[in-house]
């Protein structure tokens, strides 16, 4: 079966390489028009930022953030935030077989769950926000999901098809999660449109940060499409110098984040045993914590 996902990637990612596709427009007509509503409607006083950070703690350098050499995010067997599959034995493992708890379907759902739950507990720390300035809304916790999101599917498509049905979980976990929240964010009339919009800017932004990825691209198409994503209100403005140095930082993270999960193994990714690379160095929490 063709997998909405799938085919609607292959779709824009054609749309993508022709000259006359602009996503930004797009985007940004939605974003004018959604985001201003639901950011109001997030509470801006639980807004974490660098700026406001107590002043014991050591200030972030993003001069010297995402260097280091790209090593997988395959976390260590013996590590206690690894994820594992439940094992019954007897009776109930006889109940649980007939009612296809242990198919292959049932699998890839629970492990899409793990790799969701992996994307949220980096975007809606506290952390992330703290070291990119970035100011808790609505528009940003999306568009940091989404970011993410892009970061694991990318990964996935590498493994073929299994990767693609993979990703086709994946997707319809991350596309309730965000109903959850439009809803959460006091949007509770013309939800439907709500959602159908947020789709095409998801659609949009893949397409875009593939796009940056590619070998022609030019050496800060990456980072002028996360300024535009991610810290731009309108999608039109040219950050200022202290602005570029956090967009080049996320920009560094990013192509990191690439390469890690380029070494990451197909096990770790499908179990969702993996965890995105720290960004303060602070014990990190069980997934669900």
């Amino acid at each position: 079966m063709l997998q909405r996902w799938s085919r609607a990637y292959t779709h824009l990612s054609r749309l993508g390489s022709q000259k006359n596709f602009n996503f930004r427009n797009d985007f940004y007509a939605i974003s004018r028009q959604s985001y201003k509503k639901a950011s109001a409607a997030v509470a801006p006083a639980t807004a974490d930022t660098a700026e406001r950070s107590s002043p014991s703690e050591r200030p972030v350098n993003l001069d010297k953030m995402f260097w280091s050499k790209p090593c997988s995010l395959a976390l260590d067997p013996s590590s206690p935030l690894r994820v594992e599959e439940p094992k019954y034995e007897g009776f109930k493992h006889i109940m649980l077989k007939l009612l296809l708890f242990y198919s292959k379907q049932s699998k890839s759902i629970r492990g899409a769950n793990v790799v969701y739950m992996r994307i949220t507990s980096q975007v809606d720390s506290p952390t992330i926000y703290e070291v990119f300035n970035l100011e808790k809304t609505f528009k940003t916790t999306f568009s940091l999901i989404v970011l993410h999101m892009w970061l694991c599917l990318r990964r996935l498509k590498a493994e073929g098809k299994a990767g693609v049905e993979f990703g086709q979980y994946l997707y319809d976990i991350y596309n309730h999660d965000v109903e959850l929240r439009v809803s959460k964010a006091g949007v509770n009339l013309l939800l439907t449109r709500w959602m159908k919009d947020l789709e095409k800017i998801f659609y949009g932004n893949i397409v875009a940060y593939d796009a940056a990825m590619l070998p022609e691209a030019k050496p800060d198409e990456l980072q002028n499409v996360i300024w535009r994503n991610v810290f731009s209100d309108d999608g039109s403005s040219k950050p200022d110098d202290a602005a570029s140095r956090t967009v080049q930082a996320l920009a560094r993270y990013t192509r990191r984040e690439v390469s890690c999960l380029s070494l990451t193994d197909e096990v770790a990714m499908f179990s969702g045993n993996f965890m995105f690379t720290p960004l303060k160095q602070e014990e990190a929490k069980p997934v669900g914590h």
